[in-house]
Order: C-alpha cells, then sequence, then structure tokens
C-alpha cells in the first residue's frame, strides 16, 4: 500500500506550519512564542473574565484554533498530528491567560487518555502556582453498546460545549457556573460517526482499510475502529442507521430522543466528503428528525471537526431548551463558527412561486396536417440517431471533457420522445423551435443544453409567419450567430460550431431561385460530416478541450460529431 500524497512543505512540521497560516490570516489570532499555542490577540479583553483553553492533536481542523475568538475559546493547545499536546505547553497557555488577568481557567478536553492525562498534569501544576483552573471532559461518542472503562470518546460535540463555555464566560459568567452548565451539556448530546475511507496521517499509510462496497459506523476522529461495518447504502438509508443507532435504549451510550424534544443539529464533514454529499445528508437528517417528531431547533451544516481527509460524516445531536439555545445563538468571533440566520431547520418551507414568463406564448390549435407528420418523422429520426450514438460519443468526450457527451445527447432525446407521446407537435416551425428550446433548456443539462437552447430560441425569430426556404437558411444563420455571440467560439476552435458552420455555408443556397431542399441540405450534411472529422487536427480554442495539450486529442468532437449527426438525422427524416 502507499502512502497517501499531501501538500505540505514537511512532514514533521505540517502542524506548526498549520496553525502558523491559520494566525497569519486571522488577525484576531496571536501564537505564543515558543509553543504551539494559539491565542486571542485581544487577550486584555479577559481581565476580570473567565478564560478557556482546548486543544489535543492536529489534523482535525478547524478544531480546535478555529475556534478562538470573543464569545468563543481564549487560546488553544495544538499538538502534533493526532497526538496530545505538551504539558509544558498547555501549562504556557494557563500562565499566558491568567497574567492577562483572567479570574479563572477551564481546560475543555476530548475525553481521550493522552488528552486527560497531558491537560490534568498542566492543571495540576498550575494549581500548585496558584491559579485558579477547573477541566470538563467531553465524551458524547454514542457508538458503543457497552459501556467502556474509558468512556465515551469526545467528537464533534466538543465544539459545542466550546460555543456555550463562551457565551457564558463573555456574559460574564463564574468558573463554576460556567462548568456546572456545561458539564450538564456533555450528558445532553451525542454523536456518531460513519465513513467512506480511512484517513493517513502525513508520511503514513492509511489508518485502517475499507473495501470499495463498504462503510463503518461509529469510528472515532483518528481511525479508531468502529462498532459496525456495512456495506454502502444510499445516504437516506445511513443516516436512518445512525440516528437509530444514537437513539437505541439498549445501546449503553444512546442519547435519549423523545417526539416533541428540540435539539441543535450538526452535520460534520470528517474532512473529505463533497459538499453535495454533505448538502444531502443534512436534508435527509431533517426529514429523519422531523419524522421522529423532532423539533430542529438549530442546524450547524460544515466541517466543524475532521479527520484529515476521511471521507465521512459525523452527526451529533443537542437536547435544549430556550437558555441553551440563546447561548448557541450568542454572537462570536471565531472564524469557523458559521455565522448564519438563526432558526429552526424544517423541511417544510414554503416555496415562492416561479413568475410567469412575461409574454407567454398564446396556446395554437394544435396541426394534424402532412407538415406535422414529417415533423414528427425528423424527430423521431433524431432521437434514435443521438440514443444510439450515446457510448461513441461519450468515448470521444473522454479524452477532453467528462466523458459524458453522449449521456446529455440521450438525456435530450428521451425528453423530445416522452414530449412527443404526452402532446400533440406546435403547428408552426417557429413554436415548434421555442417549445424545443424550453425543453432543452430543462432537460438537457451541460453547456450543450444552454448551446442548443440558444440555437433553437434564435432561430425561431426568421420563422415566424414565414415557411419558405430562405427562412430556413435566415434562421440557421441566426443561430449559429446566438451560439457564437453568447458561447465565445468561433470556427476552427474544435467545437460543434465547427460542423454547423460548415453546413450553414451549403444552405444559404436555399436562398437561391428554385432550390431543392433535398439537394441543398444533403450537401450540407455532407460539409458538416468533414467539419467534424477535420476537428480532430484542430487545436481546442474554447470549451473544456482548450484546456488539454492538442497532442492528446486525437479524435473529432464529440459537439461537432453530434451536430452533424443531428443533421444526418434531419435529412433521413425528410426523405423517409
Amino acid at each position: 500500500m502507499e502512502v497517501p500524497k499531501k501538500l505540505v512543505c514537511s512532514v514533521a512540521s505540517c502542524a506548526e506550519d498549520a496553525l502558523a497560516g491559520l494566525v497569519a490570516c486571522n488577525p484576531g489570532l496571536q501564537l505564543l512564542r515558543g509553543h504551539r499555542v494559539a491565542l486571542r490577540s485581544d487577550l486584555d479583553a479577559l481581565r476580570g473574565r473567565v478564560a478557556l483553553l482546548s486543544g489535543g492533536g492536529s489534523g482535525h481542523e478547524p478544531a480546535h484554533a478555529g475556534y478562538i475568538g470573543k464569545g468563543m475559546l481564549s487560546g488553544v493547545v495544538a499538538g502534533a498530528i493526532f497526538t496530545s499536546p505538551a504539558v509544558g505547553s498547555i501549562l504556557a497557555a494557563i500562565r499566558a491567560v491568567t497574567e492577562a488577568g483572567a479570574v479563572g481557567t477551564l481546560l475543555i478536553v476530548k475525553n481521550y487518555t493522552g488528552d486527560r492525562l497531558n491537560f490534568g498534569l498542566a492543571l495540576e501544576r498550575a494549581r500548585a502556582e496558584g491559579a485558579d483552573v477547573r477541566m470538563v471532559v467531553v465524551g458524547d461518542d454514542c457508538a458503543f453498546a457497552s459501556q467502556k472503562k474509558a468512556g465515551r470518546r469526545g467528537l464533534c460535540g466538543t465544539v459545542l460545549v466550546h460555543k456555550v463555555a463562551g457565551a457564558m464566560a463573555e456574559a460574564g459568567a463564574s468558573l463554576d457556573e460556567i462548568v456546572t452548565r456545561v458539564s450538564a451539556v456533555t450528558k445532553a448530546m451525542g454523536t456518531l460517526g460513519l465513513s467512506l475511507s480511512p484517513c493517513s496521517v502525513p508520511g503514513s499509510k492509511p489508518t485502517f482499510q475499507l473495501a470499495s462496497d463498504e462503510m463503518e459506523l461509529g469510528l472515532g476522529i483518528h481511525g479508531e475502529a468502529g462498532v459496525r461495518r456495512m456495506k454502502v447504502m444510499p445516504a437516506d438509508e445511513a443516516v436512518e442507521t445512525m440516528l437509530a443507532h444514537m437513539t437505541d435504549p439498549s445501546n449503553a451510550s444512546h442519547l435519549p430522543l423523545s417526539p416533541g424534544a428540540s435539539v441543535v443539529l450538526v452535520v460534520n464533514n470528517l474532512g473529505g466528503l463533497s459538499c453535495l454529499e454533505l448538502s444531502i445528508v443534512a436534508g435527509v437528517a431533517v426529514r429523519s428528525l422531523e419524522r421522529r417528531g423532532v423539533c430542529i431547533a438549530r442546524a450547524l451544516v460544515g466541517s466543524f471537526m475532521t479527520a484529515l481527509e476521511m471521507a465521512g460524516i459525523s452527526l451529533t445531536l443537542l437536547l435544549v431548551d430556550e437558555e441553551l439555545l440563546r447561548l448557541i445563538d450568542a454572537e462570536t468571533t471565531a472564524m469557523a463558527w458559521p455565522n448564519v440566520v438563526t432558526g429552526p431547520a424544517t423541511s417544510q418551507r414554503p416555496e415562492v412561486a416561479a413568475p410567469k414568463e412575461a409574454m407567454e406564448t398564446a396556446k395554437q390549435v394544435p396541426s394534424t396536417g402532412p407538415g406535422m407528420e414529417r415533423a414528427q418523422k425528423v424527430l423521431a429520426r433524431v432521437c434514435s440517431t443521438l440514443l444510439g450514438l450515446q457510448d461513441k460519443l461519450n468515448e470521444l468526450d473522454r479524452a477532453a471533457g467528462d466523458g459524458d457527451c453522449g449521456h446529455t445527447h440521450a438525456r435530450a432525446a428521451r425528453a423530445i420522445q416522452e414530449w412527443m407521446r404526452a402532446q400533440p407537435l406546435p403547428p408552426s416551425p417557429a413554436h415548434l423551435f421555442s417549445a424545443l428550446a424550453d425543453l432543452l433548456l430543462d432537460k438537457m443539462g451541460g453547456s450543450s443544453g444552454v448551446l442548443y437552447g440558444l440555437f433553437l430560441t434564435a432561430a425561431a425569430h426568421p420563422l415566424h409567419n414565414r415557411s419558405d426556404l430562405p427562412a430556413w437558411a435566415d434562421a440557421v444563420d441566426a443561430g449559429i450567430e446566438a451560439m457564437q455571440r453568447y458561447g465565445g467560439a468561433a470556427p476552427g476552435d474544435r467545437t460543434m460550431l465547427d460542423a454547423l458552420c460548415a453546413a450553414a455555408q451549403a444552405l444559404r443556397a436555399l436562398r437561391s431561385p428554385g432550390a431543392d431542399l433535398l439537394t441543398v441540405l444533403a450537401s450540407a450534411v455532407e460539409s458538416a460530416e468533414a467539419a467534424a472529422e477535420s476537428t480532430r487536427h484542430m487545436e481546442a480554442g474554447a470549451g473544456r478541450a482548450s484546456y488539454i495539450s492538442s497532442a492528446q486529442l486525437l479524435q473529432p468532437d464529440p459537439g461537432a460529431v453530434a451536430a452533424a449527426a443531428v443533421l444526418r438525422a434531419v435529412l433521413e427524416g425528410l426523405q423517409g
């Protein structure tokens, strides 16, 4: 197994470098010389107030230094990656806040043996020097069904303890008051993690292995083993499994959760999950809790306490009343706390009605004449052609794009087929083009959908109240002009325009007296196919392919191939 790549200056200094980078970018922070300690830059503000210190191993960013600021932590002591900080640095931080005039210091510590030992020893030494220091150990893990001698692990719920304690300290609460309150908070919350991948300490191999079809439930934030390995399942099933485990009364570490309860929900990215997945999980969690009759008073979604690059999530639930909610909502300048509009989470938010089109096209009486029958044949041929080209277009697109050109065109073809089955075609070419433009803009997706929508929208204008052959040449020219104006591409840029412009050149013959539609269209199709093939030798000037070396583009542009194929299908549909 290879050691994963990391973007660090050096493995040995990555914890120091990360903390220094955070401080360099945040004027509200400062470093304590000679120690891996970050403190508020306005230490004078601590005079007469309780100071709050936390910390632990690095690798959980933004925890904990991201929570330093007014209304949260006074300082943080950072260890090496996944390693408890040194006793000397913890003691130095206590001395710094004490000398700044703090009337007491609370150490907020996650329940891991190394953290308890090192923070505990520093506390004893500080007390021996006369400082008033207390410690709260946070254990919010809901993973284990039976009691462990070491107790519940400290996870993302620790951040909520920072927030509650910070709000109280900022309001001038005493050390005893803060300890009493946050001790109760630790008993009223639970957290459970779920991972799709391991993490890896810089310079080392992954902490554990997961098969490609596995996920792990209940793991720790250092890659410690969880309670169950499961087959990968959809997000809704995974969240339901997590909540059921967290609230199962037979689970010794469960969080009692009854209908009518009010909670703060934290949906935490363990480091490597995409924002898209995180939002999906958050929505599922809200709906799952609502089905249980639980009120989600607040929902916090983001990266709060990570495990390096682990692709996973944790869910934290904190039972709250109005007083506790006010502390959660209290102002803070901590950079990692989400300063969002406060209010409950719900899946039942009212939706704003979509505005109607300013100039809604009047409904036309459907036509069943020979013209519409021919249009149906043409569209049917276009759809079958694009569906047959799906794999080929995807293969062409893989070299320069994301390999979905065939999928995109097939999606358009299926949308057109469904639309044709559902209703008669509009009676005129202009209305047909406008309707197709709306359909592709809505269903096709990608830049192709927009480009075809532009072409059809602009091409519809010359066809209003006209059906002569020159009007069709004007329509194609108008569509191409719109694509160039907004898309930025030109002939020779290795795009679908190369095929379309070649066809347009031939279609101008429709303006000649006595022109034959099928003869001119056949010439246009041949020109388009030749132009599409010629893109094989072009340097891309627009689109994703423009970022790829021409030496890697050894096949024709998929968009040009698709456009030429559409024109061929139109010809065959008219001939049939």
